[in-house]
């Protein structure tokens, strides 16, 4: 990425794996957009990458939950006039609870967030990576979305799968242009995201072999997207996991994950 002249545009990049991006591009010398919800979090974040690295950092606050902004954003973007050559759509959460247990806005706007607003983002932004015959898209997905689905976090797991499948297809059709896609599918990362969900009292009784750091998530995802893989499971034992589940019958796969959900979230269906 270090040839790359053009503009990061990083979603979701006040905190977790996103702000690991910003670092890490700006430690390469890549200009940055960083766009995210908290902006005293982004103008902190740009401030010190500034001083440390004399870069340009470019600060567009954005709410990925409201329906304009995915186009508000671009055409910030572009009214700039800042070429974007690498696309990280990396904002996300997790919406806690079974699913009747949340008003369907809630609902409603984890789609926007985690589905809606990268795709919208990719179509948008594409055309001109195209045109150039350059770019890059890294969609932050999960190991989540190669497994079943749990109980206790609804979406979740289908909306990374879509992400994982929008990729491969964007890189099906438009790698012969230059344009590299890759969905990153990190495992446990240590990052903010359980505290938000408020399960980091029980994440943290997992064993330390199934954690990362968001750092070397984020080298592994760029290394991967520059080679041309449309798909990256981060981590040894991640694959081992994925490989494993795929392996079982649906069925039994379904049950252990079924298990699992109740281990994890003891509370009943509302």
């Amino acid at each position: 990425m270090t040839q790359t002249r053009g503009y990061a545009l990083i979603t979701g990049a006040s905190a977790g794996i996103g702000a690991a991006f910003a670092r890490e591009l700006a430690a390469r010398g890549h200009p940055l957009v960083l766009s995210a919800r908290r902006v005293e979090r982004l103008e902190s974040l740009a401030q010190s990458l500034r001083e440390a690295h004399r870069i340009d950092i470019q600060i567009i606050p954005a709410d990925l939950a409201e329906r304009d902004a995915p186009r508000l954003l671009c055409e910030e973007v572009a009214r700039r006039g800042l070429g974007v050559d690498l696309l990280v759509n990396n904002a996300g959460y997790g919406v806690t609870g079974y699913f009747l247990s949340q008003p369907w806005q809630v609902q409603a706007d984890f789609i926007q967030v985690l589905m809606t607003a990268p795709t919208e983002l990719c179509h948008r932004l594409l055309p001109a990576m195209r045109e150039r015959g350059h770019g890059r898209i890294i969609n932050v997905a999960s190991l989540a979305g190669h497994v079943p689905g749990s109980a206790g976090q609804t979406l979740y797991a289908g909306a990374k799968s879509y992400l994982i499948k929008l990729s491969q297809a964007l890189h099906l059709e438009y790698g012969p242009d230059g344009v590299n896609t890759c969905a990153l599918c990190p495992g446990f990362t240590y990052t903010e995201f359980h505290d938000v969900t408020g399960s980091r009292a029980m994440m943290s009784k997992l064993p330390k072999w199934l954690w990362m750091d968001a750092q070397t998530v984020v080298r592994q995802g760029l290394r991967a997207v520059d080679r041309g893989e449309a798909v990256h499971i981060n981590g040894r034992v991640n694959r081992m996991i994925k490989s494993l589940l795929k392996l079982m019958p649906d069925r039994l796969a379904l049950a252990l994950m079924g298990r699992q959900s109740r281990r994890i979230r003891k509370k009943k269906p509302d």
